[in-house]
């Protein structure tokens, strides 16, 4: 009988691991209540939110929860989709993606709903200062948090700044490594590789 028990409790194990991925939104995290006010006062939405886990695609976003910089909200990046995407990786220690953030500020500004903007505070241990950062660069997008650089290995970079330009079906179609010069260059790079005229 207790073997029976024993194939029975392996058999639900074994069928559980073959279940369709849960659309259960992502967990959420304790975040500092000063920091959600700070994004607040600074005009950042919320991140958007999405199930816990999703299934990834050929050259797609890696299937990975990040923090929202300033919320307690956790995105998987391989459920981002339905929107064609232009996702920079920053940070508030970062020289050129100081330089860069007025043409993502434009870039976000002129693209409104037709791509979704998303910024990434990467190897940054103080959200404090990357949410100060944001705010002086007038940026009213949301930004995840990686701070342990978990995004580097799935999305293949060594270094910031990055900005990927993804379809709305989850595909890294192009990416820029370095900074971005221009926001003609942002408009010009978004109308080849996600077909969006701005």
């Amino acid at each position: 009988m207790r073997r029976l028990a024993l194939g029975a409790s392996g058999l639900a194990l074994l069928l559980a691991g073959c279940a369709a991925p849960s659309t259960d939104p992502a967990p959420t995290l304790r975040v500092d209540p000063a920091h959600v006010a700070q994004r607040e006062a600074a005009g950042i939405p919320d991140c958007p939110e999405t199930p816990a886990e999703a299934t990834t695609v050929a050259d797609g976003l890696p299937d990975l929860l990040l923090g929202c910089l300033g919320s307690g909200r956790q995105v998987n990046l391989a459920a981002l989709r339905g929107t064609p995407m232009v996702i920079n990786f920053w940070a508030q220690w970062c020289a050129p993606c100081r330089d860069e953030a007025p043409h993502l500020k434009e870039f976000a500004e002129r693209a409104g709903d037709t791509v979704l903007v998303l910024g990434v505070d990467y190897a940054d241990p103080d959200p404090d200062l990357a949410l100060r950062f944001a705010e002086e660069a007038g940026w009213t997008y949301p930004h995840l948090t990686d701070p342990l650089k978990k995004t580097a290995g799935p999305v293949r970079f060594q270094g910031i700044p990055i900005t990927l330009y993804v379809t709305a079906e989850g595909r890294i179609a192009h990416r820029v490594v370095g900074g971005i010069t221009s926001t003609e260059q942002m408009v010009d790079e978004a109308r080849e590789h996600l077909g969006v005229e701005l």
